[in-house]
């Protein structure tokens, strides 16, 4: 089985969808592994230290030319995959929803796509799941961010020239990202608290020392979808929430949102008269800013000012840290495929019929074949 290495098009994506570590692996499994030339330069891999591991550097024909299987982290156009053979898989993160039109066009040239965040939420699939573990750098390096634009200290100091009060620091939407971004804040020593629309979080952001902000008594409060996502809320648990969270934000030196929906626009938690209550120099940042944003005057990309209060909207946030993030989005791919791996014939055998499988497939004998894109 040969496994090809793509050099991400995207000037803006600096990670890489395998490392040293996991060529090697997938090579004493019996793979041949071709990288594209340069890959690795912006997560600070060299190509020499490939070539060490056992692969191949070559261009980028060179490099699918009878690949079994091409590995990215964001989908490649269409046309960039000229030479590919017929039932190639193509594996990273696809943004299937977002790229509908894109899925059509693998299905059409014969590439059978395979979209990483479409990973079930099941225990076996834990070690494959690419949300997860580039969510949980998203949020350690959205604190970061945050220390960055903020103009005063995190933790509290006492000094012989006075106290320096903690940072008060609100993360909105506890999931793996929330999660990492309280347990960060509470490192560097400010008082946390969060919120979220479902209920179970209430124990996880207790257990990490922060205060827990829920609304009470409103229908709605469980808000849990399928695979432990969040769902859009009823009216009246929205406006519950936009009193709360009206209340408490004002009070607040730096809030970090987090909360997506998949397939749809990211939820809006903070208004544009929410802001204006917050005292100058705070700082919000926006992990849902390229899925619409859940704050608004948010812009993708940039670093805004309004009221006084700096909006943080970096794209590609695990990119920021791009070694860490494309060392495990590696080993996502290695863990899936390594799963299903026939040490016989040397490459993985993917049963239809498995949930895994079927979870992320996108696209297979020149047709969509993924429920979630049919169903739309």
């Amino acid at each position: 089985m040969k496994i090809a290495v793509l050099k991400e098009s995207d000037p803006l994506e600096p990670r890489v969808s395998a490392t040293p570590e996991t060529v090697k692996k997938f090579i004493d499994l019996g793979a041949e592994m071709a990288v594209e030339q340069g890959a690795g330069d912006d997560a600070g891999i060299a190509d020499a230290d490939y070539t060490e591991a056992g692969a191949t550097i070559a261009g980028r024909s060179s490099a699918i030319a009878d690949a079994d299987a091409i590995f990215c982290i964001r989908g490649p156009d269409p046309a960039d995959l000229s030479g590919a053979k017929s039932g190639v898989w193509l594996i990273g993160s696809l943004n299937p929803f977002g790229e509908r039109e894109r899925v059509d066009a693998y299905a059409k040239a014969g590439v059978d796509a395979l979209a990483m965040e479409f990973m079930p939420r099941i225990t076996r699939a834990q070690s494959m799941d690419i949300l997860s573990s580039q969510s949980n750098l998203a949020g350690y390096k959205a604190v970061l961010d945050a220390c960055a634009e903020y103009g005063r200290a995190f933790p509290m100091m006492m000094t012989a020239a006075g106290t320096v009060s903690a940072a008060r620091c609100f993360v909105m939407g506890v999931g793996v990202a929330g999660l990492q971004a309280i347990a960060t804040a509470r490192r560097l020593g400010a008082q946390v608290s969060a919120t979220d629309v479902r209920a179970a979080t209430k124990e996880q952001i207790e257990s990490l020392g922060a205060k827990p902000i829920f609304v009470e008594d409103v229908e709605g409060i469980e808000g849990e979808g399928t695979g432990g996502y969040a769902t859009e809320m009823s009216e009246e648990y929205q406006k519950a929430q936009a009193e709360l969270v009206s209340s408490h934000i004002a009070k607040q030196d730096v809030v970090i949102t987090t909360a997506l929906i998949p397939g749809k626009p990211a939820p809006r938690l903070i208004s544009d008269a929410q802001i204006a209550t917050m005292r100058p120099g705070s700082v919000i940042v926006d992990l849902a800013v390229e899925q619409s944003g859940n704050v608004e005057g948010a812009v993708a990309g940039e670093v805004v000012k309004k009221h006084g209060v700096k909006i943080v909207g970096h794209r590609n946030v695990p990119g920021r840290l791009a070694a860490d993030a494309s060392a495990l989005f590696a080993r996502n791919l290695y863990n899936f495929l390594s799963a299903f791996w026939d040490e016989e014939a040397k490459k993985p055998v993917l049963p239809e019929d498995d949930e895994i499988v079927q979870g992320v497939t996108l696209t297979r004998g020149g047709e969509v074949v993924n429920e979630r894109l049919t169903a739309n």
